[in-house]
C-alpha cells in the first residue's frame, strides 16, 4: 500500500514577511528532508500557494500527478482565506500538519498551531473532513501520525470509489447485515452490486479443468494436512475458490461477499470456507453469509495497511474474555503455524459434515482489535475495543479464538445489541482503536 501512494505536500507561503521567516525555512527543509527518507512517493508543486489563483495553480499541478491525499503546512501562519478554496477544490480529506515553534528566544516563530486551528474549524463548519499531524518532522511520533494521516486520508477517498459485490444475499434471518446499495453508498460512497448464486453456479462449473487442477497443486504445495477429508475434497474446493476470485477480477470487485447456507453445501457438495480463508489471506476483502458491511470493514483495514481481518461470531463471553469462533474461515496468517497445536487443517464441517473448512485457533499472545463498522436507524456506526489472545481453555471445531478484552465484554456486548450491531465482529492482529475511530469521524460516523 505504501508504494502505490502519492501524496501532495503544499506549503502556505506569505505575501508578507511575517513571524520568524528564517525558522520556517529551516522547518520546511527539515519537513522536506524527512519526507525523503519514507517509503511513501511525494510531490510538491513548484511553487507555494499564497493567494487563491497560486493556490489553484497549486492544486491543478496536485491532481495532475494523480495524487492520493493532500498535506498542507504552514511553518508560518498562512491565510485562513485559503481554506474554503482548498475545501471546494479537493473534496476529500485534507492533512493539516503544524510544525513545532523556535524553543530559543521569546520571538513567537512560527504561530503554525494556530494556523491550523483556523483552518480546522473553518473545515469543520463547512462540514469538511480533515486529519490533525503535530509534531517536529524529526520524531518518530510525528512521522507515525502523518503516516497513519495519509493511509486514513487516501482511503476515505478510495472508499468513494469501492465496488462491493454481494452473491445471494444475506443469509436467512440475518436482515441486519442485508446490503441496502442506497445506505452503503450515502454512508461510505461505495456501490453495491448483486449476483445471484446461479450466475455463481455457472462460473464454478465453467472453470476449466486444467486451471483447477493447477490450484489443486498450488493448495497442496500449502501444507495443510486433512483432518477428516481427503485429497479428493480439493477439486470442488478450488473450484469454489477460483470463482469467487474470478468475480473480484472479471467484476472489478474490491469487496465480496457471499450466502453460502444452506444452499452451497447442498449444490456443491462442499462449503467454500477454505476457499474465502485463502482469499483473505491473500488480502482480499471478503465477508460471509452476505455481510456486506463486514466485508467493508475487511477492505478499510487492508487499506488502512493494517493487515488481514477475519470475520467472526461472538460466541460467548465472561467478565474479562469474548470467544471468537466460526465456521472455518480466518485467514491462516493469523493463526498458530501448520503443523503445530491448533495450526490450519482442512476439514469437514462441524454441523453439515461436509467439506472444506479451515480448523484451526488464533495465534496465543496477539495483540487485536475487534471492530465493527455497520448501519441502523440510517445512519453508519463504529465501536472498537482491543485485546490479546489468549489460549483457549477447550478446543472448538473449527475456527477458534479466545480473546481477553481491555474492557468488560458483558457492557460492551449489551451496548452492542441495543445499537444494532448486526451478526460479525472484525479481528485485526494489533491495537488500532483509536486509529479506526478517527476512521470512522472523518466518515461522519457515530463511534461508541
Amino acid at each position: 500500500m505504501n508504494n502505490s501512494l502519492k501524496v501532495g505536500v503544499l506549503f502556505l507561503g506569505r505575501r508578507r514577511p511575517g513571524f520568524d521567516m528564517d525558522w520556517g525555512k529551516q522547518m520546511e527543509e527539515r519537513v522536506r528532508k524527512r519526507l525523503n527518507k519514507a517509503k511513501i512517493s511525494f510531490f510538491e508543486p513548484p511553487e507555494k500557494a499564497v493567494d487563491d489563483t497560486s493556490l489553484r495553480r497549486v492544486l491543478a499541478a496536485c491532481e495532475a500527478e494523480k495524487v492520493n491525499a493532500i498535506v498542507l503546512l504552514q511553518a508560518t501562519m498562512g491565510d485562513g482565506r485559503l481554506a474554503p478554496t482548498l475545501a471546494q477544490l479537493w473534496p476529500h480529506p485534507l492533512i493539516l500538519w503544524a510544525t513545532p515553534e523556535n524553543q530559543d528566544g521569546d520571538m513567537i516563530s512560527s504561530c503554525s498551531l494556530v494556523g491550523v486551528h483556523c483552518w480546522a474549524s473553518v473545515l469543520r463548519q463547512m462540514g469538511h473532513p480533515f486529519e490533525l499531524v503535530y509534531g517536529d518532522p524529526e520524531h518518530a511520533e510525528t512521522i507515525q501520525r502523518f503516516s497513519e494521516a495519509v493511509h486514513l486520508a487516501a482511503t476515505v477517498r478510495r472508499l468513494k470509489t469501492v465496488r462491493t459485490g454481494v452473491i445471494g444475499g444475506q443469509a436467512p434471518g440475518y436482515f441486519a447485515m442485508s446490503a441496502d446499495p442506497f445506505a452503503i453508498y450515502r454512508g461510505t460512497g461505495a456501490q453495491v452490486q448483486t449476483y445471484s448464486l446461479i450466475e455463481f453456479s455457472n462460473i464454478v462449473n465453467e472453470l476449466p479443468a486444467e486451471a483447477v487442477a493447477a490450484d489443486v497443486a498450488k493448495v497442496k504445495a500449502l501444507g495443510y494436512p486433512h483432518k477428516d477429508t481427503t485429497d479428493d475434497d480439493l477439486p470442488v474446493a478450488s473450484r469454489l475458490y477460483l470463482a469467487m476470485k474470478s468475480f473480484f477480477e472479471n467484476e472489478n470487485l474490491d469487496t465480496l461477499t457471499i450466502r453460502e447456507w444452506p444452499e452451497m453445501p447442498n449444490v456443491f457438495g462442499q462449503w467454500p470456507y477454505l476457499g474465502v480463508a485463502r482469499l483473505a489471506d491473500e488480502g482480499y476483502a471478503i465477508g460471509i453469509e452476505g455481510d456486506a458491511d463486514g466485508a467493508i470493514g475487511a477492505w478499510i483495514v487492508e487499506s488502512l495497511g493494517l493487515g488481514r481481518c477475519y470475520l467472526s461470531d461472538w460466541l460467548e463471553h465472561d467478565k474479562q474474555n469474548i470467544t471468537l469462533w466460526h465456521g472455518g474461515a480466518a485467514p491462516m496468517s493469523l493463526c498458530e503455524p501448520v503443523g503445530k497445536p491448533g495450526g490450519p487443517r482442512i476439514a469437514r464441517h462441524f454441523n453439515i459434515k461436509k467439506p472444506a473448512c479451515i480448523e484451526a485457533t488464533l495465534r496465543a499472545g496477539m495483540p487485536i482489535t475487534v471492530y465493527r463498522f455497520w448501519r441502523c436507524d440510517g445512519k453508519y456506526i463504529f465501536s472498537a475495543r482491543e485485546g490479546e489472545t489468549l489460549k483457549p481453555k477447550r478446543h472448538l471445531m473449527m475456527t477458534n479464538c479466545l480473546a481477553r478484552m481491555n474492557c468488560d465484554p458483558r457492557d460492551w456486548f449489551e451496548d452492542l445489541c441495543h445499537a444494532g450491531m448486526p451478526h460479525h465482529v472484525g479481528v485485526v492482529e494489533g491495537h488500532h482503536s483509536k486509529f479506526l475511530q478517527r476512521v470512522a469521524r472523518v466518515l461522519d460516523m457515530q463511534v461508541m
